[in-house]
């Protein structure tokens, strides 16, 4: 590892996420890492064990918290992007390449789909304009 490590580190899971405190001084000369929280789906923050939050523990925390969602945004609008994409190499590849075997196989489920996304999306953009001419 280069330079100093971190003073927190956050593991995601499943569920959340635990905090750690960071501990690179210590005799054993190895980094120490001690969970202090847990953060549920909700963003909920709650000590670990007998661990009580300090207020740089609380502020951290929240740092991560912000950052994380800013992250979160940033794919997921790059996982629309990819759809985008998708879709449009889906539509290369039933004109091209697709059997009839594999339509058979695709064609419902991907037309529900696309029907859902549609309705979804012409509502949505039904309100924006509704929304901007009242405006």
């Amino acid at each position: 590892m280069t330079g100093t490590p971190p003073e927190y580190y956050v593991r995601l899971r499943e569920n959340g996420a635990a905090v750690f405190h960071v501990d690179p001084e210590n005799r054993n000369r190895r980094i120490e890492m001690t969970q202090i929280a847990v953060i549920n789906k909700q963003g909920d923050v709650k000590p670990h064990g007998d661990h009580t939050l300090t207020e740089a523990d609380l502020a951290a925390i929240a740092k991560w918290q912000s950052e994380r969602a800013e992250t979160d945004a940033a794919r997921q609008i790059d996982d629309i992007l990819r759809t985008i994409d998708h879709l449009n190499l889906t539509a290369s590849w039933v004109q091209q390449k697709a059997t009839d075997t594999d339509l058979d196989a695709v064609t419902d489920p991907l037309l529900m789909a696309m029907h859902d996304l549609r309705q979804v999306l012409v509502k949505k953009q039904a309100a924006r304009l509704t929304k901007k001419d009242e405006t």
